[in-house]
């Protein structure tokens, strides 16, 4: 294999009020907010080395259906070697594009798995 997984780098949250849950990860959990991007209704918050972004559900998604997407970090970043890892699974990787994670931005790639759900994997920032 070309690369290995680290850790949960963050995972993505398609919620129906963003607010309250950024108040109850708050509240709750203690997470304070990192970065909020209005233009998507984005809210990143901190989980110790992680993070926990809240997005605004589309309508069509019911109660339990809520996560957008899962992020490993990854080292080496080797977009070839991913590919070449995750091919004869019958698996289509995306482009590698600059995104921001728990350690500031980075190259990333996506690709769901045999379920559907759509998963990224992260490397070192840039």
């Amino acid at each position: 294999m070309g690369f290995r997984v680290e850790r949960i780098d963050h995972v993505v949250l398609a919620v129906r009020d963003v607010a309250a849950m950024e108040r109850f990860y708050t509240a709750a959990l203690g997470f304070t907010v990192e970065r909020r991007l209005e233009r998507l209704g984005l809210v990143q918050m901190r989980a110790g080395a992680s993070m926990l972004d809240l997005v605004p559900a589309p309508a069509e998604r019911g109660p339990g259906r809520n996560m957008d997407h899962l992020c490993f970090r990854i080292e080496p970043f080797d977009p070839a070697a991913i590919r070449a890892t995750l091919k004869p699974l019958g698996v289509s990787v995306g482009e590698a594009v600059e995104r921001c994670g728990a350690e500031g931005n980075g190259l990333s790639v996506y690709f769901t798995d045999p379920e559907g759900n759509t998963i990224e994997l992260k490397g070192p920032p840039l």
